[in-house]
C-alpha cells in the first residue's frame, strides 16, 4: 500500500503514470495525516456509511475513508488520474471511480444506483475555482446525503459560517443557513499541500438539517429576495429589492414591512437575519 502523504511518493506515481499537478484543476494534494483524520472524524464514517467522494486526485483520503466505510464512490475529472486511482486502490474492492465532471453528476440518481441501504455522506477536497458552485448544487438539488465535508479556501470557509453584519456574509452564506448547521473543522495553511497553494484552507462540515432552519410561504420568492439583495449589496435593500424588477412593490411597501420589523428603511442585506428574509419574502 502506497503512502500518499509522502511526497517522494507522491512524486514517484506522477512520474511513473507520465502525468503532472494541473493547476485548471486546482489539484493541490494534502500531506498532513492529522488533517485527513479530521475529515473522516467530521463525516462520522463507520461501517453503515456510504461515502461519495469529489476530486479524489492520487487517492490520499478516499484511502483513509475506505478503511472505515462501507462502499466510497470517487469522482474525478482528470481522466489521467483514473489509471493512478486504479494503482493507489487497487486493495479496496469497495471502492469506485466515476470518471466526470462533478457540476454535471446527478447526485440522488449516482445514490439510488451505487448504494443499497446505509447512510450517505460527500467528502472532498474541493478545488477553489468550483467550491461555491459545488455547494450550492448540492444543496438547491436537495441531494440526499446526510453531511458534506469539505476541505475549501479559508476565506471561502469564513463566508459560509458567516453571522450578519460582516462583508463574509452572503447570499450562499444564507443558503447554506437555511439546510444545514455549518463549522468549521480546522484550518489547514498551505504547506500542508503538495504543490501548496498560494492561501490557506480549511475543512468545514455542513450537517443537514431535518427540516430548513426557517420556513417560507413560497421558497423561491424567499431566494430570490436573498440574491436581488447581494446583487447591488452596497445599495440599501430598499433600493436593491426595487431595483431588481423582479417584485411588484414599491419603495414605501418595503419601508413600511421593514418598519414592522423594528428595522430602519436604510439597511443594507448583509444586516438581515435569515428570519428577517423569510418574514419580508412572506409580506410580499
Amino acid at each position: 500500500m502506497y503512502q500518499l502523504t509522502d511526497p517522494q511518493t507522491i512524486r514517484d506515481i506522477l512520474k511513473r503514470y507520465q502525468t503532472h499537478f494541473k493547476k485548471g484543476f486546482g489539484q493541490n494534494f494534502l500531506l498532513d495525516e492529522n488533517v485527513l483524520e479530521d475529515i473522516v472524524e467530521a463525516t462520522c464514517v463507520d461501517s453503515d456509511t456510504n461515502v461519495i467522494e469529489i476530486g479524489p486526485g492520487i487517492g490520499t483520503l478516499t484511502s483513509v475513508l475506505a478503511k472505515r466505510a462501507k462502499k466510497v464512490v470517487c469522482i474525478e475529472i482528470d481522466h489521467n488520474l483514473i489509471e493512478v486511482l486504479a494503482d493507489t486502490l487497487s486493495d479496496f474492492d469497495h471502492v469506485k471511480i466515476i470518471e466526470a465532471d462533478a457540476l454535471e453528476v446527478d447526485f440522488n440518481r449516482l445514490i439510488s444506483e451505487e448504494f443499497s441501504g446505509g447512510r450517505v455522506v460527500i467528502a472532498a477536497n474541493l478545488p477553489y475555482y468550483i467550491t461555491t458552485p459545488i455547494v450550492a448544487k448540492m444543496l438547491e438539488e436537495k441531494v440526499e446525503a446526510e453531511s458534506f465535508t469539505f476541505m475549501v479556501q479559508e476565506e471561502v470557509a469564513k463566508r459560509f459560517c458567516a453571522a450578519p453584519g460582516g462583508k463574509d456574509y452572503g447570499a450562499i452564506t444564507l443558503l447554506i443557513k437555511y439546510y444545514t448547521e455549518a463549522r468549521i473543522v480546522t484550518r489547514v495553511p498551505a504547506e500542508s499541500f503538495m504543490p501548496p497553494p498560494s492561501v490557506s484552507s480549511a475543512v468545514i462540515s455542513l450537517r443537514k438539517r431535518t427540516e430548513p432552519i426557517v420556513m417560507p410561504k413560497n421558497e423561491e420568492k424567499f431566494f430570490g429576495l436573498i440574491r436581488a439583495s447581494f446583487n447591488q449589496r452596497r445599495k440599501t435593500f430598499v433600493n436593491g429589492i426595487v431595483n431588481s424588477g423582479k417584485f411588484n412593490v414599491n419603495k414605501e411597501e418595503i419601508v413600511a414591512i421593514l418598519a414592522g420589523l423594528g428595522l430602519s428603511a436604510d439597511i443594507r442585506g448583509e444586516r438581515l437575519s435569515i428570519e428577517d428574509f423569510c418574514h419580508i419574502a412572506d409580506q410580499l
